[in-house]
Parts: C-alpha cells; sequence; structure tokens
C-alpha cells in the first residue's frame, strides 16, 4: 500500500487494545504500566524501511494510544517502548528493540535467533543485567493492520452440546490429515483438509460431538529446536494469541493472513454444520521471551515487571511455574483483559465453541499461589460472551502447589489424569483395588462432588497429546524418545504401560490379540464411564509414536495419523461404545449416582461381587480380587424405554464366572468380542466374562 503518512498523531482513544482500522483512520492503544514513553513506528509494507515514528499519547490508565486519520489495513508497524532498565526491579525497557503488539492480529516477518533480539549483551560478564544498544527494527516482527473481520459465520447454529453429551476428540490439525489418501495433497495438514467430507465422514462414523484441537494459534519455535531445523509441532509457545498458525492453512492460502482467516473461519462453520464442535487448546501461561535470559520480542520490552510473574526475592529473575522460564501475570487486570480480549475474539470472529486451558492454574496465580476465586476466573465467568462456551482446565502447571485437581470453579471441566492411571493399572497388571477403579468410573466424587460440580466437570482420558498413544500403553514397557535429542530425559518417566510381549510391534498373534483385548477394555471403561470422555486422536486406529511419549518436536510420519493400515475393527468398537453411551441415558447423565434405593427420578448404582454379593468394606479393600460388576437402577418416575443396566468388570487372564441379578438379561457389549450381542444367557445360569473384558447388560424385565 502507499502510505501518506499525516505529521500529527491525533489522541484517540485508549480501547480496544492493539491496532484496528476505524473512522477513516487507524487507532493503537497498548498497555504498559511503567514506561514512560511508548513510539508507534510506521514501516514500509515489507517491513524493513521505517517510514516514521509517532510519540502515543498517554498514558491514561495505563494505556497509550493514538489515531493516525487517513491510513487503514495493511499499515505495518512495530513499537518501542521508553522507561527504566533496571534489571534488579523488574524494569527491562530498551527503546533500541523494536516490540510487536501483543494484540497483533496478523504478524509480519519470519523471526530468525539472533543475538541482537536481547535487550541484553549475550556474552556480557553481567548477563541478563547489562544493556544491548543494537537497533533490531530490520529483522524484528512486525504487526499488520488487518481489513475488518465481521462476526463469525454461522456461530449462532453451533451445536451448543450439553455438558453431558459431550465425547471430546483430541487431534492435532496438521497430524490428522496429513497422510490421508482421500484429500488432495494441497489440502493435507490443514485447517481445510479438517473440514473435507472424508475428516468429516469418520468424526460421524466414531460419533463423537466435539473436536478438541491442540494449539492453533500463531506460535515460534523455541532456539533449541530452530537450531536442529526441527519445529514446535504441537504448538505450546504462542506468539500471535490473535491470530490463527498461517503453517496449518493449506498451500494456497498460508501465506496471506486474511486467506488464512478465512479458510479457519469456513472449517469451523463447516464442523458446526456437521454437528460438530471446535474447542482450542490455548496457552495463556508463558510467553515465547523465556526466561530473563531469553529475547525482548514484546512483552519484556512492554512492561517486564507487570506482563510476567517475578521472583519476590530476586525481582531479576522470573519466576517459572510453566516449565518455559516465564509465567504470565494474569493477576494485573490489563493481563486479565489481554486473555479475555484474546478468547472474545476466537469466539466473536472465528465462532469456536471452548477452550482447553494449558496450565491452567497459572491463570489463578498470585502472590500466595493458586486462588480459584481469583479475579480472572471471576471475569471470565460474568463475560457474557464466554458464558455460553465450554471451559476446560489442565489443573495442574510447574510450579509449587500447582496440582490443582478438582479446585477450579463455576463451568469449567478438568482433565482428570486420576482416571487415566487407574483405568491404566487395573487393565495393565490389576495394580489399583477395586474400589479406586469404581471411584474413577463414576466421575471422582472425591474431587468433584462439592459445591455445584456436576459429574461432567471430569474429563476422563487415557491418552492425550503429552504420554504414549494407546497402542504404545500395550506395546512398550517404558519411553523411547532419543529421536527428541533429549537422550530420553524428556517425557513422563514411570507413565503406566505394560508390553505384554517384547516391546514394539509384534507378529505373534497371541500377543497382538491380548494386546487389543486390553485396549478395548480401557475404551470401553473410558467411554461408559460417567464423566466426559475425551478419545485420544488415532487411538481408534491403533496409531503408535513406537514408543516416544514426548512427541512434540516430531512433524513427522512418526505423529502423523496413518490411513494405510488403520485398526477398522477398534474404529468400529470405538464407534459402538458411543453409541452406546448416546442410547443410554443412565450412561450420560449429569447428576451422581445415589445409592439403592434412591428417592424418586434418582439413578442409583449399586456395586457387587462376581458371586452377586453386594460389595461389603472388606472387598473393596481385597487387593487379591480384580473381578466386580455394578448394577445401575433407573430413577422411579424413568421412562418405560429406560432399563435397568450391568457392567462386569474382569481384568483377570482368566474368564470369571459371574452371578446376574434375578430377571433376564441381554448381552449388549462385550469389549473381547467373545459374547455376541444380543446373547441372553438362561435366567438364573452364571455368565463367564471374558478375560480382560468390560461387558454391558441391558435388562429386558
Amino acid at each position: 500500500m502507499n502510505v501518506h503518512l499525516p505529521t500529527q498523531l491525533l489522541e484517540g482513544r485508549p480501547e480496544p487494545m492493539g491496532a484496528l482500522a476505524r473512522d477513516g483512520g487507524v487507532n493503537i492503544a497498548v498497555f504498559s504500566q511503567h514506561a514512560e514513553a511508548v513510539e508507534w513506528c510506521i514501516f514500509d509494507a515489507s517491513g524493513t524501511r521505517e517510514l516514521k515514528r509517532y510519540r502515543l499519547h498517554g498514558p491514561h490508565d495505563q494505556v497509550f494510544h493514538g489515531f493516525l486519520p487517513g491510513v487503514g489495513p495493511g499499515l505495518v508497524y512495530g513499537l518501542r517502548a521508553h522507561g527504566p532498565y533496571q534489571p534488579e526491579q523488574g524494569h527491562r525497557f530498551n527503546p533500541h528493540k523494536l516490540l510487536l503488539d501483543p494484540c497483533a492480529r496478523e504478524i509480519v516477518g519470519r523471526f530468525h535467533w539472533s543475538d541482537e533480539h536481547h535487550g541484553y549483551e549475550v556474552g556480557h560478564p553481567e548477563g541478563p543485567r547489562s544493556f544491548d544498544r543494537r537497533d533490531n527494527a530490520v529483522s524484528a516482527l512486525k504487526a499488520r493492520v488487518p481489513e475488518a473481520i465481521g462476526p463469525a459465520p454461522g456461530r449462532a447454529n453451533a451445536p451448543r452440546v450439553p455438558a453431558s453429551d459431550l465425547v471430546l476428540y483430541e487431534v492435532h490439525v496438521k497430524g490428522f490429515s496429513q497422510q490421508h489418501p482421500a484429500i488432495a495433497p494441497a489440502l493435507r495438514g490443514s485447517y481445510a483438509a479438517l473440514a473435507h467430507p472424508a475428516s468429516l465422514a469418520h468424526f460421524k462414523r466414531l460419533g463423537v460431538t466435539t473436536l478438541s484441537l491442540l494449539p492453533v494459534q500463531q506460535r515460534l519455535d523455541e532456539s533449541h529446536l530452530a537450531e536442529r531445523g526441527a519445529t514446535n509441532y504441537w504448538g505450546y509457545n504462542t506468539l500471535g494469541f490473535f491470530a490463527p498458525e498461517p503453517r496449518l492453512a493449506s498451500a494456497a492460502a498460508r501465506h496471506d493472513p486474511a486467506l488464512v482467516r478465512e479458510e479457519f473461519r469456513a472449517m469451523v462453520d463447516t464442523l458446526h454444520q456437521a454437528g460438530l464442535e471446535v474447542v482450542l487448546d490455548v496457552v495463556y501461561n508463558h510467553t515465547p521471551e523465556g526466561s530473563e535470559a531469553g529475547p525482548t520480542i514484546s512483552w519484556r520490552g512492554l512492561d517486564h515487571a507487570a506482563w510476567y510473574l517475578l521472583r519476590a526475592d530476586d525481582a531479576s529473575h522470573c519466576e517459572n511455574h510453566t516449565g518455559c522460564g516465564n509465567t504470565l501475570n494474569v493477576a494485573h487486570p490489563r493481563v486479565t483483559q489481554f486473555v479475555l480480549d484474546s478468547l472474545r475474539h476466537w469466539v466473536e470472529a472465528y465462532g469456536v465453541d471452548g477452550f482447553r486451558f494449558d496450565l491452567a492454574p497459572v491463570l489463578g496465580r498470585g502472590r500466595h499461589g493458586f486462588d480459584p476465586q481469583a479475579a480472572f476466573f471471576t471475569a471470565l465467568r460474568q463475560d457474557p460472551l464466554l458464558a455460553q462456551v465450554h471451559l476446560i482446565a489442565e489443573p495442574w502447571d510447574a510450579g509449587w502447589g500447582g496440582y490443582q485437581l478438582g479446585r477450579f470453579p463455576g463451568r469449567f471441566l478438568e482433565w482428570n489424569d486420576k482416571f487415566r492411571d487407574t483405568v491404566r493399572r487395573y487393565w495393565l497388571d490389576r495394580s489399583v483395588r477395586r474400589g479406586e477403579l469404581a471411584r474413577r468410573f463414576t466421575a471422582s466424587s472425591d474431587l468433584f462432588h462439592h459445591g455445584q460440580r456436576s459429574p461432567s466437570a471430569s474429563v476422563n482420558f487415557i491418552t492425550a497429546h503429552d504420554g504414549f498413544t494407546l497402542a504404545d500403553v500395550v506395546s512398550y514397557a517404558g519411553k523411547h524418545n532419543r529421536a527428541n535429542g533429549e537422550d530420553n530425559r524428556d517425557g513422563r518417566d514411570g507413565e503406566p504401560c505394560a508390553p505384554f510381549g517384547p516391546e514394539g510391534p509384534s507378529e505373534d498373534p497371541a500377543v497382538i490379540a491380548l494386546r487389543g483385548r486390553v485396549q478395548r477394555a480401557m475404551l470401553a471403561t473410558l467411554l461408559l464411564a460417567q464423566g466426559t470422555p475425551m478419545l485420544g486422536g488415532g487411538d481408534e486406529s491403533g496409531r503408535s509414536q513406537q514408543g516416544n511419549n514426548n512427541a512434540y518436536c516430531q512433524d513427522n510420519p512418526l505423529t502423523w495419523h496413518d490411513w494405510t493400515q488403520p485398526d477398522e475393527a477398534l474404529t468400529q468398537v470405538v464407534a459402538d461404545l458411543i453409541a452406546l453411551r448416546r442410547a443410554e441415558p443412565a450412561l450420560h447423565h449429569d447428576r451422581w449416582f445415589q445409592h439403592a434405593p434412591a428417592a424418586a427420578g434418582e439413578r442409583s448404582l449399586m456395586w457387587f461381587t462376581p458371586n452377586g454379593q453386594e460389595m461389603q468394606v472388606a472387598d473393596w479393600h481385597d487387593s487379591h480380587s480384580h473381578a466386580f460388576a455394578c448394577k445401575i437402577l433407573p430413577g422411579a418416575d424413568a421412562p418405560p424405554a429406560e432399563r435397568r443396566l450391568m457392567l462386569a468388570f474382569n481384568p483377570d487372564i482368566l474368564p470369571t464366572r459371574f452371578t446376574l441379578p434375578p430377571g433376564r438379561w441381554q448381552v449388549a457389549l462385550d469389549s473381547s468380542g467373545e459374547l455376541l450381542r444380543g446373547l441372553e444367557p438362561p435366567r438364573g445360569a452364571p455368565l463367564m466374562v471374558p478375560a480382560h473384558a468390560l461387558v454391558v447388560l441391558r435388562s429386558l424385565d
């Protein structure tokens, strides 16, 4: 664009944050609590030549602002902040460093890791307390003013799946379709491919309701990855909190931010039309600037002491509750505003249906640790737009007191790792007792049955992006992460797994059959348990990562879904399990089970030993017996079509004889596949439940 820049900058408005075209010009608003001045630097379209600088007006309530008439979308700019350089006080202002607008809707340039991007002299004896006077403007990232973005198409017609009906499917945009033979090569691995008819057919076949996408906000690859030509495949290093990642767009769109936006919006709209929701994994706990020894890209240069939590005993060091070097100070009102503005943008402009918050305790951290009543949570719950979307917490971070499972407020759902480890250990080696499995199977009441929380608050999963795939859980005895370049030191140690024979792929029919049985039993436990199930993308088709349980930097066939030899039988089992869950109200209701006899309208649940006796205290503590059953009774005013259910669990290596309750029963599902669906055991006769199996029976009375 040809830029004719006026001499004077008008005062403009201190809102909204960022630079947006309006009223025949561009208005900019930038937060800094401690800056003495902020300059708005305008560049040519290439971002290589600075045309003019304007000193912003203000600050007014910690916001610097201005209005430039006669310009519009396409304006390329950066920021320079003036203020004290006092690392011991937490201040790292350096006007020699051009800064990216934290609220940039479009980002210009490609970041190359270089010493000139640091606010201090790398290699100087004083380290991060020194001061670097080199100007990095030519190579620094810039922002570009976008075209106006209207409301997302079809957001009013989004599915809005109730929490009780949710079935989450965690998936990587690129990994899902990068090798899909039914999708054109130019589309594979893209937003468009995720909404391709072949993708939709797979999601609909499974019966999942909601896609939980690994991060799609624009990211920056860490320096140690860039040095060896690798990337942060998972994307948990967000640079542009208002911009979709261009590398996940199709080949025809990825170099044009406007086309990237439209492809993302079209993806969400198409998924909505197919009855599928979209939840985004978002990373508001840290930035790519890393520790105090990291570069000055944006937030650090604008106001290091306000944007980040700093150590109370030494403000020259960042608190590191994230394991990534820094921790966003979401307790600050303006940082809270930044996060809320970003969330609202993804709902308004892109139509997404919710968010999964990475390392979510950071959002509630103050000087005294995690507070479930923190200001951010209060503001989030009061926001009229965000009140309409799903909120899911990863309820732990890497800092002291960071494990907060069960303590998130309001409508939050929470990833339940206790469910994951309990289910695995029960079916892999029977190293947990029946009482622990029963507790997790009924939505972990010890963690979530307080206040007004519902069973759906427990997001049950047995695998996720972080850890083994399901196929690897039953194929390896430990992690094999050497491909990550960290000498197998990264990733979780001691992750529950068992190879049931020699590690890795097997050609032994007995090993293959046993691994399949255990996988199906774990999937049945997941998809029939009370709470919100989350299926790891690719687990339904036998996806393996060759024992790598931390494949964050593996953007290659190791992590991509392999469509050449999918386990069709396993896929069908998953589809059958989800269909059974949907068909039986007792398997997806969102009220806590009562003890029989229950009040009118309440479902109740009873537990039995295999011999048909109700479980007693001694039975729950018996570490030598593992098989057991539960009977779900409908409430007194339940519709006639709702029948009693019985679920029999047998993790043992041999079939176990179960005494059935009086009446007629019919096999609805056997995870092992040995018992035919529809089989009616003779009235009063016991049922031999196969080894390593979960069997569901319906009452016919």
